[in-house]
Protein backbone atom coordinates (compact mmCIF):
# COMPACT_ATOMS: atom_id res chain seq x y z
CA UNK A 1 0.00 0.00 0.00
CA UNK A 2 3.05 2.55 0.65
CA UNK A 3 4.30 1.61 -2.48
CA UNK A 4 1.33 2.58 -4.28
CA UNK A 5 0.61 5.74 -2.67
CA UNK A 6 4.34 6.46 -3.41
CA UNK A 7 4.46 6.44 -6.72
CA UNK A 8 0.91 8.15 -7.00
CA UNK A 9 2.30 11.11 -5.01
CA UNK A 10 5.27 11.24 -7.80
CA UNK A 11 2.80 11.38 -9.91
CA UNK A 12 1.16 14.29 -9.25
CA UNK A 13 2.37 17.42 -10.93
CA UNK A 14 4.99 19.74 -9.02
CA UNK A 15 4.38 21.89 -6.85
CA UNK A 16 5.47 25.32 -7.04
CA UNK A 17 7.48 27.86 -4.39
CA UNK A 18 6.95 31.69 -4.20
CA UNK A 19 9.66 34.17 -5.46
CA UNK A 20 7.59 37.09 -5.51
CA UNK A 21 4.91 39.11 -5.73
CA UNK A 22 4.03 42.67 -6.46
CA UNK A 23 0.57 44.71 -5.90
CA UNK A 24 -1.40 46.24 -8.90
CA UNK A 25 -3.99 47.44 -7.33
CA UNK A 26 -4.74 48.95 -3.76
CA UNK A 27 -7.60 47.66 -1.37
CA UNK A 28 -8.66 50.34 1.18
CA UNK A 29 -10.59 48.26 3.20
CA UNK A 30 -7.35 46.15 4.34
CA UNK A 31 -8.02 43.11 1.98
CA UNK A 32 -5.30 41.80 0.54
CA UNK A 33 -4.09 44.24 -2.95
CA UNK A 34 -4.32 41.72 -6.09
CA UNK A 35 -0.87 41.17 -7.40
CA UNK A 36 0.88 39.88 -9.63
CA UNK A 37 3.21 36.63 -8.26
CA UNK A 38 6.22 34.66 -9.64
CA UNK A 39 6.43 30.79 -8.79
CA UNK A 40 9.11 28.11 -9.24
CA UNK A 41 8.81 24.59 -9.72
CA UNK A 42 11.12 21.51 -11.44
CA UNK A 43 10.05 19.38 -14.06
CA UNK A 44 9.94 16.20 -11.84
CA UNK A 45 10.85 14.06 -14.88
CA UNK A 46 13.70 16.36 -15.88
CA UNK A 47 16.51 17.17 -13.95
CA UNK A 48 18.24 20.64 -14.71
CA UNK A 49 15.32 22.43 -15.74
CA UNK A 50 13.54 25.03 -13.45
CA UNK A 51 10.32 26.84 -14.56
CA UNK A 52 8.97 30.12 -13.54
CA UNK A 53 5.06 31.03 -13.87
CA UNK A 54 3.91 34.60 -12.95
CA UNK A 55 0.24 35.16 -12.38
CA UNK A 56 -2.41 37.25 -11.52
CA UNK A 57 -3.51 36.83 -8.33
CA UNK A 58 -7.27 38.37 -6.97
CA UNK A 59 -7.43 40.48 -3.96
CA UNK A 60 -10.31 41.78 -1.85
CA UNK A 61 -12.30 40.07 0.56
CA UNK A 62 -13.00 37.44 -2.22
CA UNK A 63 -9.75 37.02 -2.72
CA UNK A 64 -8.77 36.37 1.42
CA UNK A 65 -11.47 33.58 1.51
CA UNK A 66 -10.81 31.73 -1.44
CA UNK A 67 -13.79 32.71 -3.55
CA UNK A 68 -12.27 35.35 -6.28
CA UNK A 69 -11.80 33.69 -9.47
CA UNK A 70 -8.16 34.56 -10.54
CA UNK A 71 -7.89 35.29 -14.45
CA UNK A 72 -6.27 33.50 -17.10
CA UNK A 73 -3.52 35.77 -17.27
CA UNK A 74 -0.13 33.83 -17.04
CA UNK A 75 3.34 33.96 -18.20
CA UNK A 76 6.09 31.10 -17.96
CA UNK A 77 9.83 30.64 -18.68
CA UNK A 78 12.01 27.34 -18.36
CA UNK A 79 15.69 27.53 -17.97
CA UNK A 80 18.07 25.03 -18.01
CA UNK A 81 20.11 25.03 -14.87
CA UNK A 82 22.06 22.25 -14.83
CA UNK A 83 23.00 18.68 -16.58
CA UNK A 84 20.03 17.71 -18.24
CA UNK A 85 18.92 13.85 -17.40
CA UNK A 86 15.26 12.81 -18.31
CA UNK A 87 13.97 10.08 -15.99
CA UNK A 88 11.68 7.41 -17.44
CA UNK A 89 9.81 7.60 -20.66
CA UNK A 90 8.23 11.29 -21.35
CA UNK A 91 4.55 11.23 -22.43
CA UNK A 92 3.45 14.26 -24.84
CA UNK A 93 1.36 16.70 -22.85
CA UNK A 94 1.97 15.54 -20.22
CA UNK A 95 1.19 18.10 -16.81
CA UNK A 96 4.33 18.74 -15.09
CA UNK A 97 1.98 21.84 -12.91
CA UNK A 98 -1.05 22.45 -12.12
CA UNK A 99 -2.53 25.46 -9.82
CA UNK A 100 -6.32 26.09 -8.69
CA UNK A 101 -7.43 29.50 -10.07
CA UNK A 102 -10.97 29.14 -7.97
CA UNK A 103 -12.61 27.60 -5.65
CA UNK A 104 -13.53 24.94 -7.82
CA UNK A 105 -13.55 24.97 -11.72
CA UNK A 106 -10.88 27.18 -13.00
CA UNK A 107 -6.98 25.80 -12.97
CA UNK A 108 -4.26 26.73 -14.38
CA UNK A 109 -1.38 24.10 -15.91
CA UNK A 110 1.65 23.86 -17.12
CA UNK A 111 2.25 20.66 -19.61
CA UNK A 112 5.20 19.48 -21.24
CA UNK A 113 5.72 18.29 -24.64
CA UNK A 114 9.00 16.89 -26.33
CA UNK A 115 9.90 18.43 -29.77
CA UNK A 116 12.34 15.27 -30.81
CA UNK A 117 13.53 16.69 -34.02
CA UNK A 118 14.84 19.93 -32.53
CA UNK A 119 15.88 18.21 -29.17
CA UNK A 120 13.67 20.47 -27.02
CA UNK A 121 11.41 20.87 -24.31
CA UNK A 122 8.77 22.86 -24.83
CA UNK A 123 6.58 23.80 -21.64
CA UNK A 124 2.87 25.48 -22.50
CA UNK A 125 0.97 27.33 -19.27
CA UNK A 126 -3.18 28.06 -20.06
CA UNK A 127 -6.24 28.09 -18.15
CA UNK A 128 -9.01 25.84 -18.45
CA UNK A 129 -12.33 25.56 -16.91
CA UNK A 130 -15.40 22.61 -16.49
CA UNK A 131 -17.46 24.38 -19.28
CA UNK A 132 -15.34 27.31 -20.66
CA UNK A 133 -11.54 27.48 -20.97
CA UNK A 134 -9.57 30.30 -22.29
CA UNK A 135 -7.43 30.86 -25.51
CA UNK A 136 -4.88 32.75 -23.40
CA UNK A 137 -1.60 30.80 -23.63
CA UNK A 138 2.54 31.19 -22.73
CA UNK A 139 5.06 28.94 -23.96
CA UNK A 140 8.83 28.49 -23.80
CA UNK A 141 11.66 26.12 -24.42
CA UNK A 142 14.50 24.46 -23.44
CA UNK A 143 17.22 23.16 -25.73
CA UNK A 144 18.34 20.17 -24.73
CA UNK A 145 22.12 21.06 -24.39
CA UNK A 146 25.22 19.83 -23.18
CA UNK A 147 26.16 21.46 -19.53
CA UNK A 148 29.66 22.54 -18.74
CA UNK A 149 30.10 22.71 -15.06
Amino acid sequence: MLKVLALLWLAMPAHAEEVGCVSTTFRMLGAANDKICVESFRDEKVDGVVCHVSRAVTGGLKGVVGLAEDTSDASIACRQVGPITINGKLKDEEEVFDERRSLLFKKLRVVRFFDKPNNTLVYLSYSDRIIEGSPKNSVSSVPIMPWKN
